[in-house]
């Protein structure tokens, strides 16, 4: 029987808002099992970022469970989500979010310390993490000695240092140009096949298409059978 990497059932999340309520996300339900490239497509707006952040422990949904790798992760505290969070999740954002003054090795260094990563191990982790996105020639450069795709290829070993089983990518290609990005996004898709890793990646454009396993659609917060970008476009009355 095939292992299951994310469970989400009926997953809500309303905020608070001078004029009531917004719905970002309602009654989402769907399931991805270990070792996909899953694409999670959408238009801004269509809450692909709030669902990964209650994926990945960074919110609360307001209603309904979420299982990732059999654990439920609804019922954590704040404490427990946030150690559960650093050792079992990588993260990949679409702003990178490396530390300007720290070299590529030491941006990974500090991301093993916080995970958890034995002393003894995080060298041979982090140059091996480096060796896997072709950049372990450029660990002593510093993020702004280094190319937007360079970058991001060291955020990605950076969410690998922890060795997660799981990694939730936000929008990593948006700044980049279409080189670029099928560069990243072949990067990934060669991690989910040699390591065995599952990784949900949310993006609005269709490139991501030729290298996912299986797409996920979202539409005004909720799962949708078929792409947004597919629906005819309005007719208006009265017009040829």
């Amino acid at each position: 029987m095939t292992e299951l990497a994310i469970v989400a059932q009926d997953v809500s999340r309303v905020y608070a808002s001078g004029s009531g309520e917004i719905s970002a996300i309602q009654d989402v339900t769907f399931e991805i099992e270990s070792g996909q490239f899953v694409a999670l497509r959408g238009r801004s707006g269509s809450g692909k970022t709030t669902l990964l952040n209650c994926l990945g422990g960074l919110d609360n949904p307001t209603r309904g469970k979420i299982w990732i790798y059999g654990d439920d992760i609804s019922g954590l505290d704040e404490t427990e989500r946030t150690h559960w969070r650093r050792e079992s999740i990588g993260f990949v954002f679409q702003q990178m979010g490396l530390m300007p003054s720290f070299s590529a090795y030491e941006n990974l260094e500090l991301m093993a310390r916080l995970g958890g990563v034995p002393r003894r191990e995080r060298k041979e982790r982090i140059l091996k993490n480096l060796e896997q996105v072709d950049l372990k020639d450029y660990y002593a450069h510093r993020p702004y000695e280094m190319s937007g795709g360079q970058q991001q290829r060291i955020a990605i070993a950076r969410a690998l240092v922890t060795s997660p089983r799981l990694i939730l990518a936000d929008e990593p290609t948006s700044e980049l140009d279409s080189e670029t990005t099928h560069m990243i996004l072949a990067v990934l898709q060669s991690i989910v096949r040699e390591e065995g890793v599952t990784i949900l990646l949310s993006s609005h454009d269709p490139i991501v298409d030729e290298y996912a396993d299986r797409i996920i659609h979202l539409r005004d917060g909720q799962i949708a059978e078929s792409p947004e970008e597919s629906r005819p476009a309005p007719q208006l009355a009265g017009m040829i």
